[in-house]
């Protein structure tokens, strides 16, 4: 019974956190304008009317780019805490650390000699 009181404000914040938005959607669709038109219907990219088909496709490079940033992000991410903590951690975290930045270096050597960081 103690673990059940003891995790009660979690619960407590899952459910506000699935609620809250669940209620402004329907508070939003009951009480929102519903007048659409052709007009405003149409897609349009950043207030500017679009020309020609809106679908078209992407090159492979994009996408490779854009998960190459997701990771050097998360590096990132991973680093920050390690720099506040490092006196802390000691030789071990600096150790820790190293591999985990040669393990990434060692990434990003094999992505540029593959040329995928060229773009053409």
């Amino acid at each position: 019974m103690d673990l059940a009181l003891k995790y009660t404000p979690v619960l407590v914040l899952f459910l506000l956190a699935f609620a809250i938005p669940l209620i402004m959607l329907a508070i939003a669709g009951v009480t929102g304008p519903r007048q659409p038109s052709p007009r405003k219907m149409t897609p349009f990219e950043c207030g500017v009317e679009s020309l020609g088909d809106t679908r078209h496709r992407f090159s492979v490079r994009f996408f490779l780019v854009a998960l190459l940033f997701i990771i050097f992000d998360i590096e990132a991410v991973f680093i920050f805490p390690w720099a506040v903590l490092f006196r802390e951690l000691g030789m071990s975290g600096f150790v820790e650390m190293s591999i985990f930045l040669s393990i990434l270096l060692l990434g990003f050597f094999y992505v540029w000699k593959k040329g995928a960081l060229e773009w053409e």
